[in-house]
């Protein structure tokens, strides 16, 4: 059964870098895969950070991130990574990556989504 583990994650300053990735396993191999990553913080619901489809090459952002994230294969298929550049206080939180099959175009929807990863924490100090 494909599953998604996540991996990465941790503690930044404000605009310092971290790269969150992900992997796909146990299921057809990533190519046939949209993937995105969602946060959320306590109290509010997960929101759309950055998503592709499974050519990589439709890469959607959220305003919030666009020019400062960036979202791509992490060595093979079978993967996704965001690298996280100039962080804010305001990217903290639990970082998800998901995958959809048949991922021809890219998708922004929590819904649309069949797998999820555990979630991976971010934190942004001063």
């Amino acid at each position: 059964q494909a599953q998604v583990v996540e991996s990465g994650g941790g503690l930044a300053q404000v605009g310092g870098s971290l790269k969150l990735t992900c992997a796909v396993s146990g299921g057809p191999e990533i190519t046939t895969y949209a993937m995105g990553w969602f946060r959320q913080v306590p109290g509010k619901e997960r929101e759309f950070v950055a998503a592709m489809s499974w050519s990589a090459n439709s890469p959607e952002y959220a305003d919030s991130v666009k020019g400062r994230f960036t979202i791509g294969r992490n060595n093979g298929r079978n993967t996704a990574a965001l690298q996280m550049n100039n962080l804010k206080f305001e990217d903290a939180g639990v970082y998800y990556c998901a995958a959809r099959s048949r991922g021809i175009v890219t998708f922004r929807e929590a819904d649309d989504y069949e797998l999820w990863g555990q979630g991976t924490q971010v934190a942004v100090s001063a």
